[in-house]
């Protein structure tokens, strides 16, 4: 019986993502239409290990905030994350992320992104005779950097379902210019009572269109309206090799992500947990220009009434090499 579970559950999961209305989808390209890009980046090596999913909550810690808010739900103790990477092209970026059980009022949490560009050398285009310009550096330099701060909520609705939501301010700065907006996220976790089978729905980066504050002064133009990443996912995932009590079991989650910038895209991943204090992750993504493998490892040990945690993960990104991640985390 053990076994037919699992072949239905793997059915489910091809079905919800794969899933066709019989209508041709409409091949439009919408690359390069909004702005605010650093909120597509998930600061958490666990998701991020697992092919970028956010469909993980066996185990969860604050850093879901970053991701699929509602699973904050199922977290009672105080949980501290710090979370660092090396981005492409040698951006900096560092995160913090705070959570805290409130009994039956819900789950509360606070975040803190940061994006550092570093000194980047000025270009400027010179004149030259004949009506020709040519790139010139001069010498001086600017920077750059994005900032977010979240405060996200959580609640079970019962005890098979959960919703969640965050709010973010956000801004973003380079050379002088800058802007600022807002952002929501919105996600639920239903448990379908099936074994450990579980669904998620996620939309991020809701928020208003907004410009460069100077550009158009500077230009002498009308500013141009900058769009928001809003995208959607739908993930499923299940437990396999779960005994009750066993803390020893095998994780697969499959989620399709559709965003207002990009093509459709689907990630895998899969963790193999042992005794709940070992964490192996691995997983791939699907229809990005340059991102695909991923994997990494996690482990939780506890201290008496504290829990220590690490994780690490590596991500290729082709010819845009790799990224590393890592994050320290303290249970309370």
């Amino acid at each position: 019986m053990f076994v037919n579970k699992n072949i239905v559950v793997l059915l489910i999961l091809s079905a919800a993502i794969f899933g066709q209305n019989g209508l041709d989808p409409i091949n439009i390209e919408r690359s390069g239409q909004s702005g605010w890009q650093f909120l597509k980046i998930n600061p958490d090596p666990r998701q991020a290990a697992m092919g970028g999913v956010l469909l993980v909550n066996k185990v969860a810690n604050a850093n879901v905030a970053f991701g699929s808010p509602a699973i904050l739900g199922h977290i009672q103790d105080l949980d501290i994350q710090f979370n660092s990477m090396g981005w492409i092209a040698d951006i900096n970026h560092t995160s913090l992320a705070m959570s805290k059980g409130l009994g039956s009022y819900g789950t509360v949490a606070f975040s803190y992104v940061s994006l550092d560009y570093g000194e980047i050398p000025e270009t400027i285009h010179e004149q030259r005779q004949g009506g020709t310009t040519a790139p010139v550096i001069t010498g001086n330099y600017f920077t750059g950097s994005d900032l977010a701060i979240g405060v996200a909520y959580a609640k079970l609705i019962t005890d098979k379902l959960a919703l969640g939501a965050n709010f973010r301010y956000i801004r973003e700065e380079i050379a002088g210019l800058g802007m600022s907006n807002w952002a929501i996220d919105f996600s639920t976790l239903y448990y379908t009572g099936l074994n450990s089978l579980r669904l998620s729905i996620a939309a991020r980066n809701f928020g208003s269109d907004t410009h460069l504050v100077g550009y158009s002064e500077e230009l002498q133009s009308e500013p141009v309206d900058i769009r928001m990443p809003l995208e959607f996912r739908t993930g499923v995932a299940y437990d396999f090799f779960e005994v009750d009590g066993d803390k020893n079991y095998l994780t697969l989650v499959l989620e399709g992500k559709v965003q207002s910038d990009g093509s459709e895209k689907i990630n895998f991943g899969t963790e193999y947990v042992f005794q709940e204090m070992l964490f192996l992750r691995g997983g791939y993504r699907f229809n990005y220009d340059a991102e695909g493998l991923t994997f990494g490892l996690g482990v939780n040990y506890p201290v008496g009434a504290y829990g220590l945690s690490f994780d690490y993960t590596y991500l290729d990104f082709g010819v845009l090499k790799q990224v590393n991640m890592f994050s320290f985390g303290l249970t309370f």
